[in-house]
């Protein structure tokens, strides 16, 4: 994921500190790179640092006072440099995406066909998604006309903030999977996709983009520029996994939603536990429902050490990632010795830092553990938001113990989607034995969509199901290119 953050502002001192805050709020969401570009009505400005392996403010404290300007825009990115300063018949603007160009290299094949567009190259032989999306925008006559353009022939996802000499453009992507939301404040206005950000810097929620939609932001105010479309399939996952708690999407709020998580995972659950845990940091809300509606006790087997541990999901190499995962999560033996514990978790995608993590706790002489998920299995690799830094699907723990059951060859996938299937029972149980649990659940799909309280034809529940659209077109009887193309390999 990304996240991004803009400012427009009656005063320069306000509109860099803000910027500067706001942006930062969305540390969570990123990974590799963040930048920072503001406009004094006349020039742009811009700073890019890497924060793989530092946090934003250390990296940015020393470049606020480069910065001048009352319009500024900010993003914490996935690997791309971002924002980028572009050229064009429509003038010079900075601009900042958030989503994923499922189809990237054909979007790019075909500008080279015309012969007169190039690319700047990323490491990785690999085209900066940001970059292509301003060349669909720079081929209409204004930036509605081309962020209608990019949102039409982009697949997978893309909202985005360009920032002008007389104001923001804020544009949600086509279906809604990621949301936008504005602050109004004393001294002017925020553009946010966390809207945790606009408390501790003195903006109230103003209003919400809607699928598609395009704003434009001003001192003189909010002017809708594209009118939001009528589908929405907001990615589900917000809520449960990479969403900050203190955040609202659509008036849902997330740490509530986890609550509801939690509470309807002991609702169809019977077991006797010594207490109910969570697997820090996104696994606690959930764990503390589960508590409430057990009416068991809640404690903490883990502390987190984080002044010097960055997000485990960060390093881009495994083993790095495994030794952060490792080295931040400290067990205290006083709590877990000869006891029955629940754990609470978001979800299992490998399962490699999980089952370290849960041996420690068996280290300790724990007598048993028990997994409770909050999502049904992850089945599927997301198509429109990049939430995992998992490259393949085979490297899902559901996809690597579906391929032992079926011996390599998987022609019918929507057998282990189906809640109520044998196959289905048999992963889960498979799984299970291999993580080395005395129990394991997992929510069911309609327990879950209950519980962030959205209705499910405005939900993408893509990756557990294989289904597009609300659940109205449905890909899930063979398995995708990406794990076709492995599995055909161990085949042969």
């Amino acid at each position: 994921m990304s996240g991004f953050f803009g400012v427009i502002s009656e005063t320069e001192e306000e509109c860099i500190t803000h910027l500067f805050y706001g942006t930062d709020y969305h540390s969570h969401l990123g990974t590799r790179r963040a930048g920072l570009v503001v406009c004094d009505g006349e020039q742009h400005s811009r700073v890019i640092h890497d924060i793989s392996n530092a946090q934003f403010r250390s990296k940015f404290d020393s470049d606020l006072s480069k910065l001048s300007g009352k319009y500024g825009i900010g993003v914490i990115s996935d690997y791309e440099d971002q924002p980028l300063i572009i050229g064009s018949h429509l003038g010079t603007y900075g601009i900042i995406t958030v989503g994923h160009v499922h189809n990237l290299s054909l979007l790019a094949q075909k500008a080279f066909d015309r012969r007169f567009v190039h690319f700047s190259e990323m490491s990785g032989n690999e085209l900066n998604p940001t970059e292509l999306t301003a060349m669909l925008i720079n081929q209409q006559e204004s930036f509605e006309e081309g962020i209608v353009n990019a949102h039409n022939l982009i697949e997978g996802s893309s909202s985005m903030l360009i920032l002008t000499q007389k104001g923001i453009y804020a544009a949600r992507d086509k279906l809604g999977r990621t949301p936008v939301m504005i602050g109004k404040g004393e001294n002017g206005y925020a553009v946010t996709m966390e809207s945790c950000a606009f408390s501790n810097l003195g903006y109230e929620e103003y209003y919400e983009l809607g699928p598609g939609e395009v704003v434009f932001i001003s001192p003189d105010g909010v002017e809708q520029k594209v009118k939001p479309g009528n589908q929405m399939q907001m990615c589900s996952f917000l809520w449960i996994y990479y969403g900050y708690p203190a955040s609202d999407y659509e008036g849902i709020n997330v740490e509530h939603s986890r609550y509801r998580c939690g509470a309807a995972l002991a609702q169809r659950d019977n077991i006797d536990v010594d207490f109910a845990a969570g697997i820090p940091d996104s696994g606690i809300a959930h764990a503390l429902g589960y508590a409430q509606k057990a009416r068991i006790p809640y404690s903490r087997p883990f502390v987190k050490y984080t002044p010097t541990w960055a997000r485990s999901f960060m390093p881009q190499n495994q083993s790095v990632r495994e030794l952060v995962a490792k080295m931040k999560l400290i067990p205290i033996k006083r709590l877990t010795s000869n006891k029955s514990i629940l754990f609470c978790d978001d979800s299992i995608v490998r399962g490699t830092q999980l089952k370290d993590t849960l041996q420690r706790i068996y280290n300790y002489n724990a007598k048993e553990i028990h997994m409770r998920l909050a999502c049904p299995p992850i089945l599927f690799g997301c198509k429109y938001l990049n939430f995992s830094r998992s490259k393949s699907e085979m490297e899902f723990i559901t996809r690597k113990v579906i391929t032992e059951i079926e011996g390599g060859k998987v022609d019918r996938i929507e057998d282990y989607t189906d809640e109520k299937s044998d196959r289905h029972h048999l992963m889960i149980e498979t799984i299970r034995k291999k993580m080395n649990l005395t129990s394991l659940k997992y929510q069911r799909l309609d327990d879950m969509i209950e519980a962030i309280n959205i209705p499910a034809e405005n939900l993408c529940t893509y990756c557990w199901t294989g289904c597009e659209n609300g659940n109205k077109t449905c890909n899930n009887k063979t398995t995708s290119k990406a794990g076709k193309a492995v599995l055909n390999h161990a085949q042969a």
